[in-house]
């Protein structure tokens, strides 16, 4: 999800590009070559011998090799400026925790964006009046299992009281805080629950470990696993200034301008409108770039928090060396959760990523690739372990992307090595051995060139399996 300028690249150089890409490079470079001895064709060999270059980052986004980022194993405890907390208030499920609260005693700047669905849950509503007035805040209160959608007043009326409740016990103005919900569409919100579990929220805040961990548990639905993340970069007067973000989101998956439920919070000092402004810039090709079902929420939201605990120079100038220290270290982090979000998908195997190398534009290219992971016919084809090169071309196709078809290359990718399956709009003999054993990993890469231009970027999706019907055909209940 790297920034950088891309330049234009010849086939040689289209390798090197995926060397940003493709984790295990010795190793895969090994068996790659003693696979082509055995099973490739000439062409396919010949292919092999540029593609063996290749560097995988299949253990983390490429953003993460951004220069003086750090990554941080614990999440939002990464920042103890920021008290967290998340515990059972039996909205909808029963022994799980179903409500998480992000504090920060001291005043914050905050920033979001919004699901761009014309159906909006009163918390994104709520959320996007009050950020608009560019209050001070000071926390951010979450519930799973109830998405507070389609409830017309009562809904309105349900966040206005929550939002009391949790001032009057945090000690804050109600105008300070922040709302997220997610879960069942149109049924009204269990408001009693809500205040029992705000108030046992706030006796359990903390800056520990076990109680960030329980934040990213608070807001899972059928996520089978929490997501987090930090990262930290050292600003220009040496003060270390930290990121940290949690997010949901397994089903209902194709997000547009934010993404589910994120929340990011940092210590860093950066005034509210370039906090706004990376935020908004950033989802472009983190969460914009991922799609699960191809269903736009009517809960997504991406909120973030800063609070200038980190004291490193405050950040004011879109020109300084800092703002874009800050922007690639935000990007690394919304790229690891965007994965992590893609690759517990409902039902979901395995995790693909789609890159578009070589396009006319960036919009381009951001659209071919986010077209192929979020076909679903390319997806069956990722579960069922076939090589269908035609569904992938199709899904280019219907993109709305430019780019010749006679000229496009295609490759499938993962640990076991590289296969082309379309050259020069050409389909090339496949061993279907190879393919199957190559793309029964659980982390697969589609390499797109289209020959006609600089630009790239990069989507990440996941297969659509059966357990995906039996998920979402009873979800209700």
């Amino acid at each position: 999800m790297s920034k950088s300028k891309q330049t234009a690249q010849t086939p040689n150089a289209t390798s090197n590009a995926r060397a940003t890409t493709t984790s295990l490079a010795a190793t895969a470079s090994s068996i790659v070559k003693k696979a082509a001895k055995s099973v490739l064709t000439k062409k396919a060999k010949d292919f092999v011998k540029f593609s063996a270059k290749s560097t995988a980052d299949k253990s983390a986004p490429q953003a993460s090799k951004a220069p003086n980022i750090k990554l941080l194993r614990s999440g939002l405890a990464a920042l103890p400026s920021f008290q967290y907390s998340g515990i059972e208030a039996g909205i909808k499920y029963k022994k799980r925790k179903d409500m998480s609260l992000i504090f920060s005693p001291y005043p914050c700047v905050g920033a979001g964006v919004f699901t761009t669905n014309k159906v909006r849950a009163a918390c994104v509503e709520y959320d996007e009046q009050i950020l608009k007035k560019k209050h001070m805040f000071h926390a951010i209160v979450a519930n799973a299992g109830n998405a507070n959608a389609c409830t017309g007043a009562q809904g309105e009326k349900a966040c206005k009281e929550s939002a009391i409740t949790a001032g009057a016990l945090l000690g804050i103005e109600p105008q300070q805080i922040l709302l997220s919900s997610t879960g069942v569409i149109g049924v009204q919100l269990p408001l009693d629950r809500v205040k029992k579990g705000i108030a046992l929220l706030s006796q359990h805040k903390a800056s520990t470990r076990e109680a960030a961990k329980a934040a990213a548990q608070g807001i899972m639905t059928t996520d089978l696993v929490e997501k987090e993340a930090a990262v930290e970069f050292v600003a220009s007067n040496g003060k270390r200034v930290r990121l940290a973000g949690i997010a949901k989101g397994s089903g209902m998956i194709h997000p547009n301008m934010a993404t589910m439920l994120c929340f990011i919070i940092t210590d860093c000092a950066i005034s509210q409108k370039l906090l706004q402004k990376a935020l908004k810039k950033d989802v472009k090709d983190s969460f914009n770039m991922i799609s699960v079902d191809g269903d736009t929420s009517t809960n997504d939201m991406v909120l973030a928090l800063a609070n200038a605990r980190a004291k490193n120079p405050p950040i004011i100038c879109e020109k300084d060396t800092d703002y874009k220290l800050f922007s690639k270290a935000l990007a690394t982090l919304t790229t690891i959760l965007a994965k992590k979000v893609a690759s517990d998908g409902e039902g979901a195997t395995k995790l693909i990523t789609a890159h578009c190398h070589n396009a006319r534009s960036k919009k381009d290219a951001r659209k071919i690739a986010k077209s192929v992971i979020s076909s679903s016919l390319v997806k069956a084809a990722m579960f069922g372990n076939d090589a269908n090169w035609g569904r992938i071309l199709c899904a280019m196709g219907y993109s709305g992307g430019e780019f010749d078809p006679n000229v496009v290359d295609v490759t499938i990718a993962s640990a076991v090595g590289e296969l082309p399956i379309m050259r020069d709009g050409k389909a090339q003999a496949i061993d279907e051995k190879l393919a199957k054993r190559l793309l029964g990993k659980k982390e697969l890469d589609i390499f797109i060139d289209c020959k006609s231009g600089s630009k790239s970027a990069r989507a990440y999706g996941c297969d659509l399996s059966y357990d995906y019907v039996r998920i979402n055909a009873d979800y209700r209940s």
